[in-house]
């Protein structure tokens, strides 16, 4: 079996090292390792998705895929100690760094375990957020949109970054057809935002 971020248990050899990264204002120490994505530095895709971040403190917030944890984490500081994150993903390895880098950081409004997909998540949210494993195919990540409506209240929002050559216009085209409407945030370094909102009546 190939071994790629989104397997459950990478065999890839620990490396593990020490990234620092200015996000959304601030700046982040983040521990990262082989077999979990982007382990050379937060990628160009994640930096533009957070840069788009509307949280505001109180809210509750669901980072599907996390990896190491950047988008919750950064997530989390904007939430403040009134709000919270979950952070899910399949791969252990990633679930691991994702706590480490939140106590590395100081973040404490965080839990974070292990899901395929939403399939263990079981609360309501005011934003998900994803850089959805695209490598994993259209089914993959066209569930995480669908699975991710039921985990939204009522004028919550799902956000996501894909690369503008990798299915961004169906992906809009399908975001449009669970929620109802898709808006373009931001088209930049060959990526697209994309945002949906769960309407109160659908």
């Amino acid at each position: 079996m190939n071994d790629h971020y989104f397997s459950v248990d990478p065999q890839a050899k620990h490396e593990i090292k020490e990234i620092q990264e200015v996000l959304f204002g601030d700046e982040y120490t983040f521990l990262t390792d082989a077999g979990v994505f982007s382990r050379d530095g937060v990628d160009e895709g994640s930096k533009l998705l957070i840069a788009q971040f509307q949280f505001q403190p109180g809210q509750k917030i669901l980072d599907v895929g996390c990896g190491y944890g950047p988008l919750g984490i950064v997530a989390a500081r904007l939430a403040g100690e009134s709000g919270s994150v979950d952070m899910i993903d399949v791969n252990q390895r990633a679930i691991e760094l994702a706590k480490k880098n939140a106590a590395l950081n100081r973040v404490s409004n965080i839990r974070v375990w292990a899901s395929d997909g939403l399939a263990q998540v079981y609360d309501q949210y005011d934003w998900i957020v994803t850089n959805p494993p695209i490598r994993a195919g259209k089914q993959v990540i066209y569930g995480i949109v669908e699975q991710a409506k039921e985990h939204l209240v009522p004028g919550g929002g799902l956000m996501l970054v894909i690369r503008t050559k990798q299915g961004a216009k169906s992906m809009a085209k399908k975001m449009e057809e669970v929620y109802g409407n898709v808006e373009t945030l931001d088209i930049k370094k060959g990526y697209r935002i994309l945002k949906s909102v769960k309407h109160s009546l659908s």
